[in-house]
Formats: C-alpha cells, structure tokens, sequence
C-alpha cells in the first residue's frame, strides 16, 4: 500500500533538541484515509516530532479489516524502498520491473524504487481480512538513483522462552535476514506471551522504534499502546520488552543507524530539495513511461493514479531525523 492521498499535505517539522538513549520517545499514530471509502491506517511515520529510525522514513499500520478492498493503481516511487509485511490477508503486486508477486503473511517484499518505478497493489478476495504494516525506507543521496529491484524474503521463526521473532531484514538474537538495504537496518515481528519479558542485545549504533500492533507492551518500562510508536536513541546495546497483559502481544521492531540526511518527501516521492518533487511530478504526469515504465497486467479502473496538485504558495522543505534544519 502507498500514499493514495489526492491531497499531500505539507509539514514544517521543528527540531527537537539531543535526547537521552534511555528515554523513550513516543510517537501518536494519526488516521490517514487512503481515498474515498477506501482503507484507513494509522500514520506514524513521518510525524512532526520525528522523521525516521534509522532510514525508516514512513509507517502505516492498518486492519484488521474485513471487506475492505485495497486496489491502488499504478503509481510511482522515487529515492526509497518499499517493505510490506502482511499479518493476514494478500495483496497482488506488480511493478514495471517485470515483478509479479504475492504479499503474503510471514513473507517480506522489498521493492527498491531508485531513480524511477511504478507499481500496482491489489487485494485478492480469497483473503479479505488485511491487517499488517507498510514501511518505507529513504535511500541514501549516493544511492537514491539505483536501478529497480525486488527482494522476496521468508523468515524463519526466533522462539526463545515467551517470545516468537521473524527477522525479515537485519540481524536480531542470532538471526540474519539475506536482504540487503544500503544502510544498516533492521526489521523484525515479534510476539509476545501472555506476561513474557524479552531482554535482547541489540546494535549499540543502531536506534530503535517499536511499534505496537496488538495488546499493550513496556518497551523499556514505557508503557506503548495500540499503534503507537515508541522510539529509543543509539547508545545502549540492549532492550527490553514486557507483555503485561493476560494475552499475546504482537509488536514490530524497527531499528538502524541513526540517517542524518535532509530529505523532501511529498507524496510517493523523496527528493532532496523543491524541484527535485517538481521534476518528478511533472515527468509522472505527462511521461510516465519514460522514467517510471509501464506496470504490465493491472486491470482496474483507471490506467495510473495522477499525482495531486503541489502546494502553490510555498516551497517543500527537507526534513531531518527530528525535524527541519
């Protein structure tokens, strides 16, 4: 799923000033309508008060939904990645890359968008009930105009006393994930007994976000509810996760080294400054198969979802880890 709003809005984020590593910053999800009687997620990243984790720029959480039909037309992705990873239910993705694949539960798919690519995501009626995580990750300048790429990757399950883990990129108690991001990143779904305590060694260069999908968890003694993000900075080489309720607890683990590049993120592009989004725009609108190519095989309603009109009376500004420089 991607950013299908027909009005992106603009943030000026203010900068937030150093933070201990042993705090806990938490991140409220807003709701986010992805077109008209469409899906509804929960948005924490990018939030005001906070860019990334790592290079993680963009997180919706969204379900579980019954008989909710997601069907995005073809649209186009600049400077990022995209990482879906589905709790239940499976969406149809084709890219113009010449990928045709499922998004399955328990199954991660990487798409490296680089200079250019268009893609298409379509639920199958067989399994209606979606419920998962989208996330985005920003490409380093040095990188941001790599060539088109997908990476399709199964876990294996983590179990250790309480706790069951799938490490879908990056490293995590004692496994590693074969694909490969241009930064150091980390990604994991873990899931929590009924009163279990999870106390994990963790990269000390890396910070960390947890995101709560069921139940209620302590992420370092702060408590963090439903789709609420809870982010910790580098500097500790463990944490601890504690489920304090009578039921299991499912959470996503994000983490990286801290990305201190400035970046300019309007609709399903990032750029690095206004006319970079301009360009971009202007080239999707009127030449899209020149840049973006052509998704083969989507047969919804409309050939490709145009992007909306660009702000008229400002300039986007970029935005860094904890705001606007």
């Amino acid at each position: 799923m991607s950013n299908t709003e027909t009005r992106a809005e603009w943030h000026e984020c203010l900068a937030d000033p150093a933070h201990d590593p042993e705090q806990i910053q938490l991140v409220e999800p807003k709701e986010v309508t992805l077109g008209e009687d469409a899906l509804t997620v929960r948005r924490t990243l990018p939030s005001l008060r906070r860019s990334f984790v790592g290079a993680w720029c963009f997180a919706d959480h969204y379900g579980p939904e019954t008989g909710i039909c997601m069907d995005v037309p073809p649209h186009p992705h600049t400077g990022l990645q995209t990482v879906s990873w589905l709790f239940s239910g499976e969406i149809e993705h084709r890219d113009s890359g010449g990928v045709h694949a499922m998004v399955r539960p328990g199954e991660v798919n990487l798409m490296t968008s680089g200079y250019g690519i268009a893609h298409s995501e379509v639920s199958t009626p067989e399994r209606d009930l979606l419920h998962g995580v989208q996330l985005w990750v920003a490409l380093p300048e040095a990188e941001k105009d790599l060539i088109r790429e997908f990476q399709h990757h199964v876990p294996d399950a983590v179990t250790e006393p309480g706790v069951t883990a799938r490490v879908f990129i990056g490293s995590l108690a004692g496994a590693t994930s074969p694909v490969h991001t241009q930064t150091p990143l980390l990604g994991a779904e873990v899931i929590l007994d009924a009163g279990a305590t999870w106390e994990v060694a963790v990269d000390p260069d890396h910070e960390h976000g947890v995101l709560v999908d069921t139940g209620h968890v302590d992420f370092d003694g702060v408590r963090l509810d439903r789709s609420v993000l809870g982010v910790r900075d580098a500097g500790l080489g463990h944490l601890r996760l504690s489920n304090p309720t009578d039921g299991p607890a499912r959470v996503m683990l994000l983490g990286g080294e801290p990305f201190d590049e400035g970046i300019v993120m309007w609709w399903n592009f990032i750029g690095r400054d206004h006319d970079d989004i301009v360009r971009m725009r202007s080239e999707w609108n009127e030449a899209p198969d020149d840049r973006f190519g052509r998704v083969a095989g989507y047969r919804g309603s409309i050939p490709r979802l145009p992007a909306p009109p660009l702000p008229t009376d400002l300039k986007l500004k970029r935005r860094f880890r904890r705001g606007r420089q």
